[in-house]
């Protein structure tokens, strides 16, 4: 069953004002057993926009859907098309000071785990080991005939051989990693087929429309059971694959904590919700805790 896609959400209650005080997050850390669940904003530092902040890409972009691109072949050709070229910039980004400090809480021993709604592969890039990745990977590419995966970097290789001299400067980058092309820009741009059986590749991420895989959902309410508390990052929550933790956690009776610049669908479960830069705040956290956050050194997405 696949979901009809959720792109926006307008608050349908008045909601409890955010604030700027971070020491609810320290104390949860300090008590340890904190889930980590992160969405787009946590990676804007980086570079790679978020959905629906100020300046979001759903204001002029509207995402593929799983629909949409096994639905016909010229939608594979646009999606592949902004895609390749959305995965340079991708491969160029680097975590940031809020990648680094949520890897320096797991090496610490505070977090139980960390879920992601994020393609991007920043976490892991920071050194988070064990992240579950929601909606997948940009860096893996599955047939959808023979199941087959095989690594981001090879079709890209492939794609650049196929279309020598395909060098359109994109208007913007979003992050589901698909740049802003027009029609003339994607002109007759080759899509190529699975190596194994010809059949059509798609990257291993979960479209709008398209359901997270079962296992996948109950690995993750695993986590939410083993936890004491739920540490929400840079997420509008706007979408059920993340809030539906949120509820459960809540239900549960565990503190959920928000840090978002702007409201959140789930503000209505979280004891608070701190409206703050993500870097400063978690690096400013972390040193209060006495634990160091590495520099910025490590590789992106696509090394």
């Amino acid at each position: 069953m696949r979901m009809r896609p959720t792109l926006s959400w307008t608050p349908t209650e008045d909601l409890p004002p955010g604030t700027t005080d971070p020491r609810p997050v320290a104390d949860a850390l300090r008590l340890g057993g904190v889930l980590v669940l992160s969405g787009a904003g946590i990676s804007t530092e980086s570079g790679i926009p978020d959905y629906r902040g100020e300046g979001g890409s759903l204001s002029r972009h509207t995402p593929m859907t799983y629909q949409d691109f096994v639905g016909g072949a010229q939608a594979r050709r646009r999606y592949w098309a902004r895609s390749h070229l959305g995965w340079r910039t991708f491969g160029r980004a680097r975590p940031n000071a809020g990648h680094r400090a949520v890897a320096a809480f797991a090496r610490h021993g505070l977090l139980t785990g960390v879920i992601t709604q994020n393609v991007d592969g920043l976490h892991q890039a920071a050194g988070t080991e064990g992240v579950v990745e929601l909606h997948g990977s940009l860096d893996r590419v599955v047939c959808l005939s023979c199941g087959t995966f095989s690594p981001r970097r090879e079709l890209a290789r492939r794609l650049e051989e196929a279309n020598a001299g395909f060098e359109p400067v994109a208007a913007a980058i979003n992050p589901d990693g698909d740049a802003d092309l027009t029609d003339d820009q994607v002109g007759d741009f080759q899509v190529v087929p699975c190596t194994l059986c010809g059949g059509i590749l798609k990257p291993d991420v979960v479209f709008f429309g398209e359901s997270v895989p079962v296992p996948r959902v109950e690995q993750c309410r695993e986590l939410v059971r083993a936890a004491t508390s739920l540490l929400i990052l840079g997420s509008s929550l706007t979408v059920m694959s993340g809030l539906r933790f949120v509820r459960q956690a809540a239900q549960d009776g565990k503190p959920v904590l928000i840090v978002n610049r702007d409201a959140t669908r789930g503000d209505v479960h979280a004891v608070t919700r701190i409206a703050l830069p993500l870097g400063p705040t978690l690096t400013g956290v972390a040193d209060g805790l006495g634990i160091p956050v590495e520099d910025g050194t490590a590789a992106g997405i696509g090394q």
